[in-house]
């Protein structure tokens, strides 16, 4: 199996898993989603690293070149609050701080998305430019870009399911500048680019992986076509 299935099928068992143990809450399914995928990399890849969000970070990792990015699940608010559909799982591989596969699955929605088969960008909607933006956690920088843009907001739990949502014609653009990890973004980054999205920084300058520290406070993921006008209102140029 090659990274790319390997990266689906995880994503999918523990989005299989968490389903059937969601009336257990959130809690419990990081924890228990978090094992699955620590257990089956060992298996499946015991020369690798791992950076989990649910695991003590073991900085050796830095001097790998393979490493993991996992959230075993992404949007635990929204996970404990069914039927909503809007939280994920991602499983992802960075090489030499690249991601080169990953998966995102929204199981509450029967779907995962992923590197082996890229999905086939939906085609753009006229109209306003709809951004994925939180439920909860809308920071200044993207209430100015959405003003800026005379953008329409399209509220949602998780980054998965955000950056999804660009991919599957459901939103535009997602732009974060809140705060995150590498695991909320490696695997959603990484399935969008192999959709032919726009990723980078809200700089513009590229996304790396596997750093000492694995904040990574912004991120932006669009469409290729709108790439250049939200990078210059972003930045000012």
């Amino acid at each position: 199996m090659d990274d790319h299935d390997l990266a689906a099928t995880l994503a999918e068992a523990a989005g299989e898993l968490l389903l059937t143990i969601r009336s257990q809450g959130g809690a419990a399914g990081d924890r228990q989603a978090n094992t699955l995928l620590l257990d089956r990399l060992r298996q499946a890849r015991p020369g690798d690293a791992v950076l989990s969000e649910e695991s003590p970070d073991d900085r050796a990792r830095v001097e790998r070149s393979r490493v993991w990015i996992v959230d075993p699940l992404d949007g635990t608010r929204e996970y404990s609050e069914p039927p909503r559909q809007d939280w994920a799982v991602h499983v992802a591989l960075a090489v030499d701080g690249r991601p080169v596969a990953g998966a995102v699955a929204l199981p509450a929605a029967g779907l995962v998305l992923h590197t082996g088969q890229p999905p086939e960008l939906a085609s753009a909607v006229p109209g306003p430019i709809r951004v994925a933006v939180s439920r909860s956690r809308l920071s200044a920088q993207v209430t100015q870009l959405m003003d800026a843009l005379s953008a329409t907001p399209v509220p949602m739990g998780s980054a998965g399911a955000k950056a999804m949502a660009v991919v599957r014609g459901d939103a535009d653009v997602y732009a974060h500048s809140g705060g995150q990890y590498e695991w909320d973004s490696c695997a959603p980054v990484a399935v969008a680019a192999a959709a032919g999205l726009h990723v980078s920084r809200l700089d513009g300058t590229p996304l790396r992986y596997n750093r000492p520290d694995p904040y990574l406070p912004d991120l932006l993921i669009c469409r290729p076509e709108l790439a250049d006008t939200v990078l210059q209102t972003l930045t000012g140029a």
